[in-house]
C-alpha cells in the first residue's frame, strides 16, 4: 500500500455513499476499507491490514474489566464496517456511522499515512478553527523530530 495522503473535497450522495479520489483508489490495494467511528466527530478508515494491525494492538491492552477500556472498545471496535469499494470506486457509509460523524452532503476526506478520516466539511473547517491556536504546542508534544 502506498501512502494515503492529501485532502479532498467529496459529496455524500443520497444513498450514502462517497466516491474515492483517484488518488486514493491508486494507493489502496485491496477492495474494500474497514469504516468506524473515529475521535473528533469523523470517522476512520483502514484497510483490511491495516485494521487488523490496530485493531488487535487496542484488543491486547484493554480489559473487559476496566470501564475506560470498554469506552474505547465500544467507541472503537465495536461500530468498525468492513465495506466493499464498489466498482465506481465508491463507499457505502452506513446510516449508523454517517450519524456518529454528523456526515450532510459535503464531506472532506484526509489522508493520514495509514489511515483515512471522513469528515462533514462545516465540522471539519469548525475543527480547523478552534484548534488553530493549539497547533504549536501539539507539534512540540511530538518531540525533536528531524528532517
Amino acid at each position: 500500500m502506498n501512502l494515503l495522503t492529501g485532502e479532498y473535497s467529496t459529496t455524500l450522495d443520497e444513498k450514502g455513499r462517497i466516491s474515492l479520489p483517484a488518488k486514493i483508489k491508486a494507493a489502496l490495494d485491496c477492495g474494500s476499507l474497514v469504516v468506524t467511528r473515529g475521535f473528533d466527530k469523523c470517522l476512520w478508515l483502514f484497510t483490511p491490514d491495516e485494521w487488523e494491525k490496530i485493531s488487535s494492538s487496542v484488543m491486547e491492552k484493554a480489559s473487559p474489566f476496566n470501564p475506560q477500556h470498554r469506552s474505547v472498545l465500544r467507541h472503537l471496535i465495536s461500530p468498525a464496517t468492513d465495506i466493499e469499494i464498489d466498482k465506481s470506486g465508491r463507499l457505502s457509509i452506513t446510516q449508523a456511522l454517517r450519524e456518529s460523524a454528523g456526515l450532510t452532503k459535503d464531506c472532506v476526506l484526509l489522508g493520514v499515512n495509514k489511515y483515512l478520516e471522513l469528515w462533514d466539511a462545516q465540522s471539519y473547517a469548525e475543527y480547523l478553527e478552534a484548534n488553530a491556536s493549539s497547533i504549536d504546542s501539539a507539534a512540540e508534544e511530538l518531540g525533536a523530530i528531524v528532517f
